[in-house]
């Protein structure tokens, strides 16, 4: 099996005995990373004001290109950055003006929109039905709803959402609209979303398989969907000549979901990491084979009495029932293993940093349990 840590020195220098088998959740940051934080850091003092020069029209083109090429979307405009996905789910729910909002969303979303999504009914802003994965597309149908999300893996099992394209067909730029949280999907196995790119929201970011770390989160909008989002900051403001005195006005792109002052420096690591990725001749399939080689192994040798809820997903972690899940985090944890809980499922990931002698000291430790 090859090995990638060659990209990774730093990452595994700051702690040589861990084994991290959380790729899924905080995965590790290449070296190309340390650039791109240190180029943040010497435009910020090279440049001072004018930075923002260098930020939006050469550093946040670049991204807009990376994040286009990896989804298929014929125009990179399309796509605005924010520190986190919850900020710019909020804006899209913002310029969604019925209420209260008939929302349709899995029974397994991330605590984020899961959290969000309760407050909101319990506030009487939202009505919500939660479904599971297999009658989601058959409950979308009934046209019943304003805002219909949905992750396209899950990240608590590790299931894949196939009905995006369904999903888009019903999508009206009057409503309803389809956001899908592409967050353990993006980079993590192929995307093509060229066919759909005029019909449906995409929010993913940096912080997992795009290994750029945290505060370089994106949405892909859709043209004429949410033209005027209520929450909004003065960086999406466009100066619209023809508009009266005292208007407001919004970028004609995605940018209409920006909001105010931001720290650039994960859109800065993140183009370094996606460059790095090209120089290497590294694509998300590529990356995806050398984590499903791993998992493959790990399954034939696993020697643990648990229930696998993804057999054949090509979810990059391994998502494993039992009563003993946390005391096995627990357990794993204290050999400097790591891996993560969610309620009773262990969940064990894999990422381009790890070889088969990982995977040797995994399984032993496994073993130990």
């Amino acid at each position: 099996m090859k090995s990638y840590k060659r990209l990774f020195q730093r990452a595994i220098a700051a702690a040589p005995e861990r084994l991290h088998f959380a790729a899924h959740s905080h995965h590790l940051w290449p070296d190309a990373s340390y650039v791109g934080q240190l180029a943040a850091w010497e435009d910020g003092v090279r440049l001072a004001d004018r930075k923002w020069e260098r930020v939006m029209g050469e550093i946040w083109p670049a991204a807009q290109e990376h994040v286009a090429a990896e989804l298929g979307l014929p125009d990179p405009s399309t796509l605005v950055f924010a520190p986190n996905t919850h900020e710019l789910l909020l804006r899209v729910v913002s310029a969604l003006h019925r209420r209260p909002l008939r929302i349709l969303t899995s029974d397994g979303e991330f605590h984020s929109f899961r959290r969000q999504s309760a407050r909101w009914e319990e506030a009487g802003s939202a009505v919500v039905e939660r479904v599971p994965l297999e009658r989601f597309v058959e409950t979308a149908q009934r046209g019943e709803h304003d805002l219909i999300f949905v992750s396209h893996v899950q990240f608590g099992t590790g299931h894949v959402f196939q009905g995006i394209a369904e999903l888009a067909t019903l999508a009206r730029p009057d409503g309803p609209w389809v956001v899908i949280d592409g967050y353990h999907g993006f980079m993590a196995l192929p995307a093509d979303l060229s066919a759909v790119a005029d019909r449906v929201f995409y929010l993913a970011g940096g912080y997992k398989y795009a290994m750029a770390g945290e505060g370089c989160a994106f949405l892909h909008a859709p043209p004429g969907f949410g033209p005027r989002p209520e929450i909004t900051g003065w960086y999406a403001e466009f100066d619209d000549l023809s508009l009266p005195p005292g208007s407001i006005g919004y970028a004609p792109d995605a940018r209409r979901f920006l909001g105010a002052t931001f720290d650039p420096s994960g859109i800065y690591r993140f183009v370094a990491v996606r460059d790095m990725l090209r120089q290497e001749g590294l694509a998300t399939p590529e990356i995806a084979a050398h984590a499903g080689a791993l998992r493959a192994a790990l399954l034939e040798q696993l020697p643990l009495e648990a229930e696998l809820l993804n057999p054949g997903s090509p979810a990059r972690f391994l998502a494993l029932r039992s009563p003993e899940a946390a005391r096995w985090k627990t357990r794993l944890e204290a050999e400097d293993v790591i891996v993560d809980v969610r309620g009773d499922v262990l969940r064990i990931g894999f990422g381009l940093y790890q070889d088969g002698r990982d995977l040797e000291g995994l399984i032993g430790a496994l073993r130990r349990l």
